[in-house]
């Protein structure tokens, strides 16, 4: 079986990717033009460049291939507001899909994000997949476009029986994230420069765990039907804990009020726009940064058999992958 990958050089795509060559599955992944993508060197994989943008690259890429796995997004929070990001995620799905039907692919697997279900508010109530979207309120682009997105994509499955299910990730952390992304966090920790903890939480998975589940996804899953993939959710306080008990490094012991964390993600976004500079913080994030994102991936666990891999082991494999790469005196 033939199967490509969108935005394969991400930490999930990469994960993913070896995966799939481990399942002999012949694999092919879309790079944008000028994609040095180190993270999938020397893998038995065919490059494709082009651009999801791009309906006739789609089509070169898509063709001949059975399976289609859509990672590619723009997952940029800054600026909040940003067309650019409505382009990549709300077009770019759109041309995705059409080329799947020009293309006779036989699955799509779109993978989107949890924040398009409503999040559970404690840990005796999990959000999933049935609750209705509330992340608008953040007035973040990424969120607003992956939601309508999934949502456009469902409608095909719908209205065109387009072959697609959806998979949901919470926060990913695990190896071969090389910009870093999900990793910053852990790297902050190493390197001592988290001073303190908000109250607010959310649900962490290894993606080498999510990468499984999308690969099942290949072959299990309902048409039409959404996932959300996670495992453990954590305060900021033990997910800090974890990671330092980890990795050896040193848990900030502050916690953050609110009412704080918010007034200074207000001040940073405000100096941020007048000096033109991108923050750490962003009022959006200290916003976010004080609820609790918690969510339950029984359906993923019953239907994709979605593993469950303790975050230690993640916080161990993604600090050791920064280790081996050099990142750790990059401070």
């Amino acid at each position: 079986m033939r199967v490509i990958v969108t935005g394969p050089d991400g930490v999930l795509g990469s994960n993913l990717v070896r995966e799939l060559i481990e399942r002999d599955y012949i694999v092919s992944v879309l790079l944008l033009e000028g994609t040095t993508s180190k993270t999938l060197d020397g893998l038995d994989i065919n490059k494709f460049y082009g651009n999801i943008l791009d309906k006739d690259s789609l089509n070169n890429a898509f063709s001949g291939h059975d399976v289609v796995i859509h990672c590619a997004a723009s997952t940029s929070i800054y600026p909040a507001r940003d067309p650019f990001i409505n382009k990549v995620n709300i077009e770019g799905t759109e041309n995705v899909i059409q080329a799947i039907k020009d293309n006779n692919v036989k699955r799509l697997v779109y993978v989107g994000t949890a924040n398009s279900f409503g999040n559970g508010s404690s840990l005796n109530e999990l959000g999933d997949e049935t609750n209705e979207y509330t992340a608008h309120k953040y007035g973040l682009d990424y969120m607003d476009s992956k939601k309508k997105a999934q949502d456009l994509l469902l409608d095909a499955v719908k209205n065109d029986g387009l072959p697609a299910i959806v998979v949901n990730p919470t926060f990913m952390i695990g190896p071969y994230d090389s910009k870093p992304s999900s990793g910053t966090m852990v790297l902050a920790i190493y390197n001592g420069k988290v001073p303190g903890y908000t109250h607010g939480g959310k649900n962490y998975i290894a993606v080498k765990d999510a990468a499984v589940a999308i690969a099942n996804g290949i072959t299990m899953g309902r048409i039409g039907e959404c996932y959300i993939l996670g495992n453990e959710n954590l305060s900021y306080k033990d997910a800090f804990e974890k990671i330092a008990q980890s990795i050896g490094g040193k848990a900030p012991k502050l916690g953050m009020a609110n009412t704080i964390m918010r007034a200074y993600g207000g001040i940073n976004s405000f100096l941020a726009k007048m000096f033109r500079y991108k923050p750490a913080v962003t009022k959006e994030l200290a916003a976010i940064s004080c609820d609790n994102f918690y969510y339950s991936a029984d359906k993923a666990r019953k239907e994709l058999h979605l593993p469950s891999t303790p975050m230690e082991v993640a916080f161990k494999e993604c600090f050791q992958w920064y280790k081996d790469n050099g990142y750790l005196n990059k401070k």
